[in-house]
């Protein structure tokens, strides 16, 4: 079997991504389920609270609707991928190839116009390291750095159900879609 079974029953082949077949329902019911930190956390938090999480600050620091959309999917390859652990990642060259030719995909078909740029791209990915360091003192007593002193909110870390937050993930790219639709 050279596909996956999504949660809407399509059958999607993370190595030969369709775009036609790119579901926001597969992805923010997937990322509500997936647990941050491999699952050591000192609870459930899932990736799709990360992402809301990363998008509320995009639009605290005022960036781009298209900013907080490319928070919003940061991780949506994910949901067809699932995740491996940043310390065995940076050594998997096939993996961080199929990641990034799926996640450039995924931004592409959800985020309307130019590919994301450099810039853009840029951040995306310190909000998300700068979550990451938050998210590590809040639900691990570890400090990563000091990144979280750069956000301008304060996310919530609590336990909250896949259903309410696979919901708040739909939502937000919604009600932000119709930000960029209009420009």
């Amino acid at each position: 079997m050279s596909y996956i079974t999504t949660y809407t029953g399509k059958h999607f082949d993370p190595i030969q991504p369709e775009p036609g077949l790119f579901d926001l329902t597969d992805i923010s019911h997937a990322l509500s389920l997936l647990c941050r930190g491999n699952g050591h956390m000192k609870h459930f938090y899932s990736v799709a609270q990360h992402s809301i999480a990363c998008a509320e600050e995009a639009k605290a620091r005022g960036y781009s609707a298209r900013v907080q959309l490319g928070c919003l999917l940061h991780d949506a390859s994910e949901a067809y991928l699932s995740d491996v652990t940043r310390p065995v990642k940076k050594d998997l060259d096939y993996y961080l190839k199929v990641e990034a030719l799926l996640q450039d995909r995924l931004w592409a078909f959800f985020i309307p116009g130019r590919v994301l740029s450099e810039e853009e791209r840029g951040q995306v990915f310190e909000i998300d390291d700068a979550m990451l360091s938050w998210e590590f003192r809040e639900l691990m007593a570890e400090e990563l750095g000091d990144g979280w002193k750069q956000l301008k909110t304060v996310p919530d870390c609590s336990f909250a159900g896949m259903e309410d937050v696979e919901k708040r993930f739909s939502v937000w790219y919604r009600d932000t879609i119709g930000q960029v639709e209009r420009k």
